[in-house]
């Protein structure tokens, strides 16, 4: 990519898409190019069509998606399938009718089944059962893998597949019961903290492990994949190490200051055991992530309090 290449970063507004937005600035692309919903809806192929046929972008960051935790993803399944497919279909097929020199494709970790070896290898695709409460959006995902794959075998085209671990960051959705674990996390806290409430409820049992990526970390890989990455396979994007739940929970607590208890609903789903990914892939490439854990969790909490003014 040039300094000057039109880039076009679907869901630029997002918190993935705004972090490569602002990647892309401080390395000196100075052509990108961002829509909102209001300016182009991605589920209307038309739109979308007409948008490549005018815009005509060289390259294409395909960040947009319907995202959310266990209890969004297995309240709105429909949701989360229909609209990831409708959004990757129009947007990978419409950058090969216009001749996108490059793709760059965002996944997901719960892509892999739910009981994956540890650390779970880009090999692990496909080879046993999705966890449930999140298969919808991950078919979907999968669907992005394997269309990107098909277009690159039958078209020759240069689309590649990024899979981040979970992630969180400056501009993510803080919602109490829709959002992923450490953005709703942040919030029950910070509620709890300024309502004066003696506890705060968590789902599970606390027992799961997690893998946490910064968001602006993921935006430096996507860069420096968009730069030295062109392989069919997807690529894994992680951190390298996980915190179990009940241990992050208390460390959200202690940067809120929160001086509550934590009670652990075991009624409701712990989701996958353990999800840690094998990222050597991208660490033998030459990037590595900067931002530690309680790093990026105090600049989280600085972000939602920005947002609550």
């Amino acid at each position: 990519m040039k300094s000057d290449s039109k880039i076009f970063v679907c869901g630029h507004k997002g918190m993935v898409g705004s972090g490569i937005w602002k990647e892309l600035e401080h390395q000196g692309y100075t052509n990108l190019v961002g829509k909102t919903h209001t300016e182009l809806d991605l589920l209307d192929s038309v739109a979308v069509k007409n948008f490549f046929e005018v815009e005509k972008p060289e390259y294409v960051i395909l960040a947009a998606a319907k995202v959310g935790g266990i209890h969004a993803n297995d309240t709105y399944p429909a949701e989360f399938i229909y609209q990831n497919l409708q959004i990757q279909n129009n947007i990978i097929h419409s950058a090969y009718m216009n001749n996108v020199k490059k793709l760059l494709f965002l996944g997901s970790s719960c892509i892999y089944p739910r009981d994956a070896a540890q650390p779970i290898t880009e090999d692990s695709l496909l080879t046993g059962p999705l966890e449930k409460t999140n298969q919808w959006y991950a078919v979907a995902k999968i669907s992005g893998i394997k269309m990107c794959e098909a277009y690159r075998k039958q078209y020759g085209v240069d689309y590649i597949s990024v899979m981040p671990t979970n992630l969180y960051g400056i501009n993510d959705t803080y919602s109490a019961e829709n959002s992923h674990v450490i953005p709703g996390l942040i919030r029950r806290f910070h509620e709890a903290k300024v309502e004066g409430k003696p506890a705060v409820q968590c789902w599970g049992d606390g027992s799961a492990f997690r893998e946490f990526l910064y968001s602006q970390d993921l935006a430096k890989a996507c860069v420096f994949l968009m730069k030295e990455y062109s392989e069919a396979q997807h690529i894994n994007v992680g951190y390298g190490s996980d915190v179990m739940v009940k241990d992050l929970a208390n460390l959200v607590k202690e940067i809120v200051g929160y001086e509550g208890e934590i009670e652990w609903d075991t009624t409701k789903p712990n989701g996958t055991p353990k999800k840690l990914m094998d990222s050597s892939k991208i660490f033998n490439l030459g990037w590595k992530p900067t931002i530690g854990l309680r790093e990026g969790l105090e600049l989280a909490y600085e972000d939602f309090k920005k947002k609550q003014l």
